[in-house]
């Protein structure tokens, strides 16, 4: 993951306060921005076979998948180092960014697997 921008040219401080906010790379933050889709992504097509295939149904099925996308939040956030100011603009970026975009992933996948390993 890129971190921010800390390179502001000037090693004084100036008496506005403006110094004080972090600056933000936009293409950092673009790219992490993008790994996490893909993380999420990919999770909840894992997720979704290991669902069908362990022939969960109903409510147990989504349970699961609010479990695999939770566990998934907190690898992303053990992998930015628990600093996610470094990487992000607010802890809403990397712990709920996504977290339903990868829902219909993730029934595609779960009924499919469910399907061939349960019913055919």
């Amino acid at each position: 993951m890129a971190g921010h921008d800390n390179s502001n040219g000037s090693t004084e401080k100036s008496s506005s306060g403006m110094d004080d906010l972090p600056t933000f790379n936009p293409e950092n933050m673009q790219n992490n921005m993008k790994i996490i889709l893909y993380s999420r992504t990919f999770m909840a097509i894992i997720g979704g076979v290991i669902a069908g295939i362990l022939g969960l149904t109903s409510l147990t099925g989504f349970i699961f998948y609010f479990l695999v996308m939770s566990m998934t939040s907190v690898a992303l956030t053990a992998k930015a180092k628990f600093s996610i100011h470094s990487y992000f603009d607010s802890w809403n970026r990397i712990l709920l960014d996504g977290f339903f975009g990868g829902l219909m992933s993730f029934v595609l996948f779960w009924t499919f697997a469910y399907d061939i390993v349960h019913i055919f």
